[in-house]
This record gives C-alpha cells, sequence and structure tokens, in this order.
C-alpha cells in the first residue's frame, strides 16, 4: 500500500501533458476564460501606449514649478485642456501649463503633473500651491510591457485578469490546448440511474454526475458511458470504447476485493497496473494503470462509495487533469493551515480526511468539520462543504484549536 505521496509522486510521473502540435486549437477571446494557453503571446502595443496622466490637474514642466509652495505659489498660463481620448497639438512652454485629466496625452513640453488639490485656478491661471516630484503622476511610454516582448507565456491558465490584458493587447484569437476528454462509468449490478424506481437492495448511481462535474470543474471535457454491470464482458466493451476516445479513464466500484470486482481481472496484459491501494482514508482502494502505446489514456479506478471517489478524485485525479490540460505549473493539491475547531481522530495508519467547511476568522483560516456520520457513503453532510481537514500517518488526535492541514475543495 502507497503513502498518499509517493502516489501523488507516481501519477503526476506517468501524466504526459497534450501535444503542443497535435493537441491545440483557436478560438475567439470570448470563449478563451479557463482555457491554457499553447503558445506564448506578444502583442504589437506598448504599454501604456503614449506618455498620459495618472491624475486629474495640470501638464507642466519640472523646472517651473519645483519651488513652489503656499506661501510662493507659481502662476502659470493655462494654454489648453485636455480630456482623454484626445491628441493634443498644443507645446506647454515656460510659464505654461496644461488642464489635463486621468488617462490623457502628455502634452509636449510637459514633463510633470501637479494633482488639482495642489492648485488654485484663477480665471486663465494656475496657482501652483506644492512642489511637485518630478515626472510625478506621468506614467511613461512602454512603462508596463513593451511592443513584441513575450506578454504571456505558454502553459497559463485564462482567468479574467489575462482575458483582461489580451483584449488591451488587442489579441482576439489564441492558440490553446484542447480540452481534456475524461470517460467516466460506474461499475456494478446494484446501481440504477436517478430516473428510475428504487427497488430494494439497489443504490441510485450519484458518482458519475459528481464526477461528470469535477471534470468540468477541473477544465476537461466528460464522456458519460453510463452504468456497466459486473460482467467481464461488459467491461472490457466499454474499456476498450474509453481507450480509444478518451484521455483518461474514470470508474467507480469494481476495484475492491468483493466476488464481483472484475476491474482489476480485465486489465490485463498489455496494461499495466501501477497502484492498487493507497493509505488514505476514505479511498484506500485506488487502481491507477496505463496502457503502453502513444496517445492511449491514463486509467484510475476510483473506489465505489461516493465521498471515498470523490476525495480521491480531488486528491489524485484533479492534478493529474492539470498537468494533462497543459498548465506549465500548481498542478498539485495546495494545503492551507488552518485552526481546527473540532476534534479530529484517526487511527494513525493512513491519511485521514474529515469534510468541512474553511473560514476566514481575522486573518486566520479556521476548519469546522461537518456535523454527523464521516463514513465514506455518507453523502449528506459533504454538501455545502469546501474543505477536507488532513490527519497525518502517525497522528490519532488532533485537538480542538491545534493546528491542521485543509485542503481547499471549493468549487471556482
Amino acid at each position: 500500500m502507497l503513502s498518499v505521496r509517493d502516489a501523488e509522486a507516481m501519477i503526476l510521473n506517468l501524466v504526459q501533458p497534450l501535444n503542443l502540435q497535435r493537441d491545440t486549437e483557436t478560438i475567439d477571446l470570448s470563449a478563451a476564460h479557463s482555457r491554457i494557453l499553447a503558445g506564448a503571446v506578444s502583442s504589437e502595443l506598448d504599454f501604456p501606449h503614449w506618455d498620459n496622466s495618472a491624475m486629474d490637474g495640470y501638464a507642466v514642466r519640472y523646472e517651473d514649478v519645483q519651488h513652489s509652495s503656499h506661501v510662493q505659489p507659481t502662476s502659470l498660463e493655462i494654454i489648453a485642456e485636455i480630456p482623454a481620448g484626445y491628441q493634443p497639438h498644443c507645446t506647454v512652454k515656460p510659464g505654461q501649463a496644461a488642464r489635463i485629466f486621468t488617462g490623457a496625452v502628455m502634452p509636449r513640453g510637459a514633463d510633470t503633473v501637479v494633482m488639482q488639490e495642489k492648485t488654485r485656478r484663477e480665471e486663465k491661471r494656475v496657482l501652483i500651491l506644492a512642489a511637485p516630484q518630478p515626472q510625478e503622476f506621468v506614467r511613461h511610454k512602454a512603462a508596463f510591457y513593451q511592443a513584441r516582448q513575450q506578454l504571456l507565456p505558454t502553459g497559463v491558465k485564462l482567468n479574467p485578469p489575462e482575458i483582461a490584458v489580451l483584449a488591451a493587447a488587442q489579441c482576439t484569437k489564441l492558440n490553446v490546448y484542447r480540452r481534456p476528454r475524461v470517460a467516466i462509468f460506474s461499475s456494478g449490478d446494484e446501481l440504477v440511474t436517478p430516473d428510475q424506481l428504487l427497488q430494494p437492495g439497489q443504490i441510485v448511481d450519484s458518482n458519475q454526475y459528481a464526477l461528470a462535474a469535477l471534470v468540468r470543474e477541473a477544465g476537461a471535457e466528460p464522456l458519460l458511458l453510463g452504468i456497466v454491470k459486473d460482467h467481464p464482458d461488459a467491461l472490457r466493451e466499454v474499456m476498450a470504447y474509453a481507450l480509444a476516445n478518451a484521455d483518461i479513464v474514470l470508474s467507480s466500484g469494481g476495484v475492491s476485493v468483493g466476488d464481483y470486482d472484475y476491474i482489476e481481472q480485465i486489465l490485463g496484459s498489455p496494461w499495466e497496473i501501477h497502484i492498487r491501494s493507497v493509505a488514505i482514508s476514505p479511498g484506500k482502494p485506488l487502481t491507477v494503470a496505463t496502457f503502453p502505446s502513444p496517445q492511449s489514456p491514463m486509467y484510475f479506478g476510483l473506489p465505489g462509495n461516493p465521498v471515498s471517489a470523490m476525495v480521491t478524485f480531488w486528491r489524485f485525479v484533479q492534478p493529474a487533469i492539470r498537468k494533462l490540460s497543459g498548465l506549465a505549473g500548481g498542478w498539485q493539491p495546495v494545503f492551507l493551515k488552518a485552526r481546527s475547531r473540532d476534534e479530529l481522530k484517526s487511527n494513525g495508519n493512513r491519511e485521514t480526511y474529515f469534510w468541512g467547511n474553511l473560514h476566514l476568522i481575522d486573518g486566520g483560516y479556521e476548519f469546522d468539520k461537518a456535523r454527523g456520520s464521516h463514513s465514506s457513503g455518507n453523502l449528506i453532510n459533504l454538501a455545502q462543504t469546501n474543505a477536507l481537514g488532513m490527519v497525518p500517518v502517525g497522528t490519532t488526535r488532533i485537538f480542538p484549536q491545534a493546528e491542521v492541514q485543509v485542503l481547499s475543495v471549493s468549487f471556482t
């Protein structure tokens, strides 16, 4: 049984990112949210595009106003008014100033802006009541970015700030990685779909719906293959289809040691099984396998218990999808330090997770364990939670108010 850390390292080592030449597509900027850049982006524009004012005030020559004060203000002639979006044609000469607004182009001759709060206007003249710093409140051309330099590197996820940058740079067509395709099926004769009449002994297949939602949140495209009966031929058929159509295959159920758990039996040669179980609770029975041919998918056999399936997805599958997607880095789960409001107990043999809520209180995080049973089959108290508190191997108890490592799984 592998440790969680060793299993994570093995999985990420097995994942091969999408191919930069083969697995890309061109999209409009309007469809770019959460996509991954498949090539560095540059712009023909400087940022700022021109010298401009960072403040409402007066564009002046520093040498004219460097000794200004309330006691001895400098009086300047106002020769123009320059709003944003206007190209000034004037030249500020000694003893002159131009009224200017935030974002407006600096006129020739002026090198400094005096904010209006430090001035007093008297008809066609302005009194400068305080000496500014040289070039104060002037944003110089190309100070933020120089044209034709790299603006964004490949492998960047396009969140709202990056999209704003691309829009400002007039990059309306983008080369991005395609979304990874993740085939999902559930295994078990006892499973029925949510719209079927439930008979004694049957269980509604919630895993397929949960995993599809998690796959979408990870930036991938789910390929739903339904419920597969506990029969080797049925499992081989669906695995063959997934092998030909997906980058990752996810199944839930059928990977334990029951008499009808056939998944490992059908993963014979040429499949190579790398992981059979991990020292994690919930989620111990986890199968990870690869097929030794180019462009073949990676297989994850997740536990059938609903909470176990979701915990193993968050801990192992989500990082794999992130790396596969072409993201340049930051694949691993991020743990935060928090203060536990509750006692967390385990037997110390496996890395143990408790679901609950992470709160930011007075600048520090607090973890509040969900009330009720923390059984791997209990979906009910998993609802409306956003984090997993972790008790490491070798620790049997984390006391209230003690520090705990927390994995945020909030849906962002």
